[in-house]
């Protein structure tokens, strides 16, 4: 039987440990791709783990309508947390994804965690034509268009008109209403402004890989700013949900092949992460690979990692299905324990 040595002097026990994927498919067998995802997510509920989040695409190879993904993965699961890393609300009406994010958590019997940011959709000049041909210089994408949408999700009025018209029976929130669905919505924020704001709201947080060096050039340090902030403007305080993100590949019981493949595919990331990039200084996170050991000694020593309860492991973007069964098996049997973490109904 392989015993697990953990990694002391936590602050804080990993309560929670969930896994990221963008959901990555080809354009000639779009089917396969999606189906690759639901069955990693099946894989992640078999293993233990407390939530699958997937990330979300416009107009590339990736989940375009995370969405709809998680409604299907909501037939396929019974138990694991299914979240969204991150819905950019840039794209979207605030009312009508209130109205699909309360059916997918209805149907998921209130697993839906569902994740958000802000800003102006990617490539604007160039999409704004087909994404609002008649308001696009009138668009607000500021944090107002996420605090509609809280508005709507928590059950705030949507209109002044209820009642009965003819046979038809009407509402003035947004329906279904969700109870607790409003406790569960997170913010992804990569910055100071971001954070507090999100705890002003009552949010949870989602800490970025890709964050601006706003007060220190070191990722950690950055990352643990954003941390505290969220908590101090937080109703709950240091009781507020964060949960981590960062990329790690435990190569445990990889094969050599595997082990050359992700030590690349760290190597060719990892400039990037030595100096903040762009006028906008935005800082990268260094992708963490080796054994499962080696990782939770280099976790442990993470300021920011240090201060939280819950992470969401990102998997890499480029990998094939097979990399991320054994990457997934890696983390719940062997990284997770080392961190203190034990699945559902286990003792610790």
């Amino acid at each position: 039987m392989t015993t697990h040595k953990q990694v002391p002097v936590r602050p804080k026990p990993l309560r929670k440990l969930g896994f990221l994927t963008i959901g990555l498919f080809d354009e000639a067998d779009p089917r396969r791709g999606h189906e690759s995802t639901l069955e990693i997510i099946e894989l992640g509920e078999r293993l233990g783990f407390d939530s699958a989040w997937v990330r979300h695409r416009h107009l590339q190879y990736g989940i375009s309508s995370p969405v709809a993904v998680l409604a299907a993965a909501t037939q396929r699961t019974s138990r694991i947390e299914l979240g969204t890393a991150v819905i950019p609300v840039g794209w979207e009406n605030p009312l009508r994804l209130a109205e699909d994010l309360a059916t997918v958590d209805i149907l998921s019997r209130g697993r839906l965690n569902p994740g958000v940011s802000v800003g102006p959709p990617n490539h604007y000049d160039q999409v704004k034509g087909a994404l609002y041909p008649d308001t696009a210089d009138a668009e607000d994408f500021s944090h107002e268009r996420v605090r509609r949408l809280l508005d709507f999700v928590r059950g705030e009025p949507a209109t002044d008109f209820s009642g009965v018209e003819g046979f038809e029976v009407f509402s003035d929130r947004v329906q279904p209403h969700a109870p607790g669905l409003g406790r569960r919505m997170w913010y992804g924020g990569g910055s100071l402004r971001s954070a507090r704001w999100a705890g002003e709201q009552g949010m949870n947080l989602l800490t970025s890989s890709v964050v601006k060096a706003e007060e220190s050039e070191d990722f950690a340090e950055i990352q643990l700013s954003h941390i505290r902030a969220f908590r101090a403007h937080h109703p709950d305080g240091d009781g507020a949900r964060v949960s981590q993100g960062l990329v790690v590949i435990p190569t445990d019981t990889a094969s050599p092949e595997q082990r050359a493949k992700y030590e690349q595919y760290a190597r060719k990331r990892m400039p990037r992460t030595a100096t903040p990039q762009g006028p906008a200084r935005m800082m990268f996170a260094p992708d963490l690979v080796g054994t499962s050991q080696e990782i939770a000694e280099r976790l442990a020593s993470h300021a920011a990692f240090r201060e939280v309860e819950e992470v969401a492991f990102a998997l890499p973007f480029t990998f094939e299905h097979e990399d991320y069964v054994q990457i997934l098996t890696d983390i719940a049997t062997r990284l997770g324990p080392a961190l203190g973490w034990q699945p559902p109904g286990r003792a610790a």
